[in-house]
């Protein structure tokens, strides 16, 4: 296989992730499109780049969260968000309707924090390991940790207002 076919694969098999962080950090739909489409070119210039000193997906995502954060401070523009379909993050099809209101309830909390708690709720609700979302967010795993914590407790005081 050449570099263009990989690259192809690789977008392919985790376009998934690329369109999360793209609903996480957009509005409209065209937004969405435009930021989906950028990550995937700044994927393509970095993809030599890849060493495979850690996986493809967490290299991606460090790629697609500095991307989003990079175009949404230099378009020096209002940060305008979309709620977050839970259904992205698998949770069950079959909840009672106190469920889906905590639920909302927590998504909407959820954007209201700033760009890096964002990134760094996202990997975890992703199930990401501290390790991972230290390799993508680019700083240590004990930081992570502490930073996670903060956030919980956030939303916790913010939920219970």
């Amino acid at each position: 296989m050449n570099r263009k076919e990989d690259f192809t694969k690789a977008i392919l098999a985790h376009r998934g992730l690329l369109f999360k962080v793209s609903l996480m950090y957009t509005e409209n739909p065209q937004d969405r499109e435009d930021l989906y489409q950028e990550i995937v070119y700044q994927l393509w210039k970095s993809y030599d780049s890849f060493n495979a000193l850690s996986k493809l997906s967490t290299w991606m995502y460090r790629v697609a969260l500095n991307t989003a954060i990079y175009q949404l401070k230099k378009s020096k523009r209002t940060l305008a968000t979309t709620a977050i379909d839970p259904q992205m993050y698998h949770i069950a099809e079959h909840r009672d309707h106190a469920d889906e209101e905590n639920l909302k309830r927590i998504y909407s909390q959820i954007q209201k924090l700033n760009l890096l708690e964002k990134g760094l709720i996202l990997l975890y609700l992703e199930g990401k390991s501290h390790e991972e979302i230290s390799e993508i967010i680019g700083i240590s795993k004990s930081n992570v940790g502490t930073r996670i914590s903060r956030i919980k407790e956030k939303l916790k005081t913010q939920l219970t207002n």
